[in-house]
């Protein structure tokens, strides 16, 4: 199937989350596809190598260091823009795995900030861009943890199960308006960050979440998935898309060569 080139009109692309992992391949495969990219995280120095890698292979990128979770930042960067096309909420993340009844409430609420306030935070202040545009796309970058709890995930699942809801809740709401809301949830990505985050730095338990899967996710494989769900034309939704690799059936169910 052919993929639509981006109009003028929407050929801005913001990716929250864009320093590492499935942000910065989104960046990388948006701007390949014609977007004019604009890069955000807290680190500075990762995003502006990346919008450096980007325009030297001869796209368009901007980096602007931001935290999804303070809303006057957030106010303040969207007033850069008149229209934007496409934003992509992919920051997030997860904190731990201990179970509900020793899980510590600290790490609950920063998981439920970045994964659905910074959500609600860039949705809310974007969306008259988005508008705007005549031709917006909200991607909200869920999980499998959204649609299905396994223990030791209880922060991770409410928070992203936020960030599901918050998705369906958006798109009854905004019908009728030239914005569509797409939800993208991957199930086992390996990434270099995501697991070592999780459990603190541990590289043993990290290791173990991908121990005897011969082939996980990539981050590229993701933000392969969610610029296909971009490019469709624009009258096309792609409401959910759940992927999963071959060897996950689902959250708790993983074939391992031990």
């Amino acid at each position: 199937m052919a993929t639509a080139a981006p109009s003028a009109a929407s050929r801005i692309a913001v990716v929250t989350g864009a320093s590492s992992g499935i942000g910065a391949a989104t960046a990388r495969q948006l701007a390949a596809a014609g977007y004019r990219v604009v890069l955000t995280a807290r680190r500075k120095d990762r995003i502006e190598a990346l919008a450096e890698e980007i325009t030297k292979a001869g796209h368009q990128a901007t980096a602007y260091p931001l935290d999804v979770t303070d809303r006057a930042a957030v106010d303040e960067f969207a007033t850069a823009f008149k229209t934007i096309g496409v934003l992509v909420n992919n920051a997030g993340g997860a904190l731990g795995a201990d179970p509900v009844a020793t899980g510590d409430p600290a790490d609950w609420r920063q998981m439920y900030e970045t994964n659905v306030i910074g959500t609600l935070n860039l949705t809310q202040a974007l969306l008259p861009k988005l508008i705007a545009s005549g031709d917006g796309t909200v991607v909200v970058v869920s999980s499998t943890a959204g649609h299905g709890t396994y223990e030791g995930g209880g922060g991770y699942v409410a928070a992203k199960h936020g960030a599901h809801v918050l998705a369906e809740t958006l798109r009854l709401e905004i019908v009728g308006q030239p914005v569509r809301v797409i939800e993208i949830a991957p199930g086992m990505v390996r990434t270099d960050e995501f697991a070592l985050t999780r459990f603190g730095g541990d590289e043993d338990k990290a290791a173990k979440v991908y121990e005897g899967v011969a082939e996980p996710l990539t981050a590229d494989d993701v933000a392969d998935t969610i610029t296909w769900a971009v490019t469709r034309p624009s009258h096309v939704n792609v409401d959910l898309l759940v992927l999963r690799p071959r060897a996950q059936a689902s959250n708790t169910k993983v074939h391992r060569d031990l």
